[in-house]
């Protein structure tokens, strides 16, 4: 009998064939674009190569997020944490 694991991360981050949700609606909008080339053209070497495409931009995508943090911007935390307001005045005499 085949076992199956629990994915007890969802209020970590929603997973959808191992892509986040963005990801995965960027995956779905470019899937439908593709069927509308399918539908729209005459070659079966149009209809191979969007297959193709969508193969290789599943695989990138799985890359992507798999390496999320190498992509990273802005910084996780903040370098000092203070409870301080903080205001651009300067109360100190030069």
């Amino acid at each position: 009998m085949k076992r199956y694991e629990v994915y007890r991360n969802i209020r970590k981050q929603a997973m959808i064939f191992g892509l986040s949700l963005p990801l995965f609606a960027l995956l779905m909008i470019a899937v439908i674009a593709s069927l509308l080339v399918i539908i729209f053209s005459f070659s079966f070497t149009v209809v191979i190569s969007v297959f193709v495409l969508n193969a290789v931009l599943y695989i990138c995508l799985l890359r992507f997020s798999a390496n999320s943090q190498l992509f990273q911007v802005a910084p996780v935390f903040p370098k000092i944490i203070s409870a301080k307001k903080s205001s651009l005045l300067d109360y100190e005499q030069d």
